[in-house]
């Protein structure tokens, strides 16, 4: 420990300074910020770094609120390998088919569906990106706008309940985890309708964009047939939604004890749909662990630099800062926000969650602003982060899965009017609060 004091200006320069270097590096983000935080530590505080570090990762190890994240994590990844999704589009193909961009329309509304069963994007943008994909790109849909509705479709699962990233965020910001699911519903089918909306709009300026399905094909097969199988391909998803989520709002279950029970409903869809086997369950076990693993140990990594950070008076000087701006609060929001884009484009959710939530909640309170709105804007805008590279995972799952023809350029350019469309929806829950704040205020705890 050096016997000398550093500043809290100082300490959030250098912090902050030198985890954007490491982050630039490609090195793990896990070990970016649990070692910036242990050389900080070591050299200012001593030897209660270690303790510290235990703290954290008992902290993590024993959240009970946290131990939601893996089953949800679980039950996605059954979900997926279900055939719930690839059913549920095929009967959508054939309902929407017949209107301009109705491929396109109909992926971004399995995906919402798919979100409300899921909290992760890997598995909503890979299972799209496998079923939707090709069937728009044989109809003679633009690439872009192909995997744009993908990508944006596929990334509202980190925001539709039940979200992973509201599972992180409440036992950080000291909000209920299931206040955080009832507030983030209805932003995130504001997001659906919106990018529904756009795709619709812009076929019907240019046709090209997304052919609709010829009158013969669309008559193959008898309305009340179509409508029939769109019940019938609906009803289980729904209903997992309604028992996980339902549960949770009317205050008979805990998130924890939600995520256990949607994640045995999930292996019974599976058994259903004859997608049941050894191989899945194995294959789904593996990736649970491998992305569980993956999120705890940033969460400790986060866990120990911000410790160190706020311990140093980092914390309390950023806060003040960010209170201090020039134009009052909503130009403080407005920079937070600003903020949280470019983390998002830069490092794992996961990871910049853990400096925007210590760091941005008391500036919030202090701002008078609502603590569940303020949270769910924030997550809001994490959308972006998903969507904007360098570290847009949408994209990158995306070209794993696409066909050969189908470029990264394609899909960039698809993503950025997406992105803009974010930027309305925030727009939209800042101006109507209550889009956020009228459900929670029905839910029990």
């Amino acid at each position: 420990m050096l016997d000398i004091s550093i500043s809290p200006a100082m300490v959030t320069i250098l912090m902050l300074g030198i985890l954007a270097l490491g982050i630039f590096s490609g090195f793990p983000l896990a070990f970016i910020l649990a070692g910036v935080g242990f050389v900080f530590g070591i050299l200012f505080m001593g030897d209660r770094i270690f303790g510290i570090a235990i703290a954290q990762t008992y902290k993590t190890m024993t959240n009970y609120v946290i131990l939601a994240a893996p089953m949800f994590v679980f039950m996605g990844t059954m979900l997926g390998k279900s055939g719930v999704t690839d059913k549920l589009f095929a009967t959508m193909h054939l309902i929407m088919g017949g209107l301009r961009g109705g491929l396109a329309v109909a992926t971004v509304f399995v995906a919402t569906i798919f979100a409300a069963c899921t909290g992760i994007i890997g598995a909503s943008v890979v299972t799209m990106g496998i079923i939707a994909l090709p069937p728009m790109l044989n109809r003679g849909y633009d690439k872009s706008l192909a995997c744009g509705s993908v990508c944006a479709g596929g990334t509202l699962g980190q925001l539709i309940p039940p979200s992973i990233m509201l599972v992180v965020y409440g036992p950080m910001a000291g909000i209920s985890v299931g206040r955080l699911f009832a507030g983030a519903f209805v932003p995130g089918f504001i997001l659906s309708t919106l990018y529904m909306s756009y795709i619709v709009i812009r076929c019907a300026f240019n046709p090209k964009l997304g052919p609709a399905l010829s009158v013969e094909e669309r008559r193959a097969v008898p309305t009340s047939k179509k409508i029939t199988a769109m019940f019938v391909q609906m009803v289980p998803p729904i209903l997992l939604v309604l028992g996980v989520l339902g549960s949770i709002f009317a205050g008979i279950a805990t998130p924890t004890e939600a995520a256990g029970a949607g994640a045995f409903v999930a292996i019974l869809l599976a058994i259903v749909y004859r997608r049941f086997s050894w191989k899945v369950l194995k294959g789904t076990m593996y990736e649970t662990m491998r992305v569980t693993g993956f999120i705890f140990l940033i969460i400790v990594g986060a866990g120990i630099f911000t410790s160190v950070f706020i311990y140093l008076g980092g914390g309390k000087f950023a806060t003040e800062v960010l209170a201090a701006v020039p134009g009052g609060k909503w130009a403080s929001f407005a920079i937070m926000m600003f903020m949280v884009f470019i983390l998002g484009m830069l490092i794992e959710w996961v990871g910049s969650i853990f400096i925007v939530v210590p760091l941005f909640t008391p500036v919030a309170a202090q701002l008078g602003f609502d603590p569940l709105w303020f949270a769910i804007c924030i997550c809001v805008m994490y959308q972006t982060g998903f969507l904007s590279p360098p570290n847009a995972h949408a994209i990158f799952y995306l070209k794993g899965v696409a066909p050969p023809e189908v470029r990264i350029e394609d899909i960039m350019n698809g993503v950025w009017p997406f992105i803009g469309l974010v930027l309305i929806g925030l727009f939209i829950v800042v101006i109507f609060p209550e889009s956020i704040l009228w459900l929670p205020s029905l839910i029990v705890g």
